[in-house]
């Protein structure tokens, strides 16, 4: 069932994994274009090394926040709150999963040299 929340939820999620997906990617050009590391697999692998704190500390941040939230499941008031928070901190773990192995991965198939 769509309704405001589960909107609030998407956009949420979409939002954090989107900007963590583009710090990712946009490192490992770097280490490319700007840093001249001339092996793909060298810089995808260096790109992702290095941008795992920063993506986990987004991810945990947000996380971090909501779990007051995803723990008052039988309180008055947090009839909508409580499903949110835990979708959200559900597709948090998911979501910096798969920015951190699918989409070095994914780079290193279809991602073009500069």
């Amino acid at each position: 069932m769509l309704n405001v929340a589960t909107t609030i939820e998407f956009i949420t999620l979409f939002g954090i994994a989107t900007r963590n997906g583009i710090m990712l990617i946009s490192h490992i050009r770097n280490l490319i274009t700007v840093e001249g590391v001339s092996d793909v697999r060298v810089a995808v692998e260096r790109g992702a090394r290095e941008r795992l704190i920063p993506i986990l500390m987004t991810a945990m941040a947000a996380g971090l926040a909501l779990i007051p939230l995803a723990l008052s499941g039988g309180k008055s008031g947090s009839e909508i709150q409580t499903p949110m928070a835990v979708v959200i901190l559900c597709g948090l773990i998911t979501s910096t999963l798969l920015n951190m192995f699918v989409v070095p991965a994914l780079y290193l198939r279809y991602g073009r040299p500069l």
